[in-house]
């Protein structure tokens, strides 16, 4: 199922303030980026973050599953009403995200 443009409006609007915030669409689905860093991958209507060791510990209590099939799983984070928590997540993500590497 493909995601809602007003979910991602939504979801960018929430963090708004973290830093340079935009998003891409990719196949029906969504990548939102911080710093020009890809920190937020949104299916379905559903927010995913990457797990990485830097991010376990903030996201512990957070449920898990694959973003797409045959994905690795992913954090799987519900409580998208809740600015402060948003702002936290994105900052953190921007923090331990690498810029992408340039296409030659």
């Amino acid at each position: 199922m493909a995601t809602n443009p007003s979910t991602i409006e939504f979801l960018v609007d929430q963090i708004r303030g973290a830093g340079d915030v935009g998003y891409k669409k990719m196949f029906g689905e969504y990548m939102i980026y911080c710093n020009a860093k890809p920190v937020f991958l949104v299916c379905g209507d559903t927010l995913f973050i990457k797990p990485l060791p830097e991010n376990a510990e903030f996201l512990k209590d957070k449920p898990m599953g694959p973003p797409y099939p045959s994905a690795k799983p992913h954090y799987i984070i519900e409580n998208v009403d809740d600015r402060e928590f948003m702002r936290a997540l994105a900052a953190l993500m921007e923090r331990i995200t690498p810029l992408p590497k340039k296409k030659r």
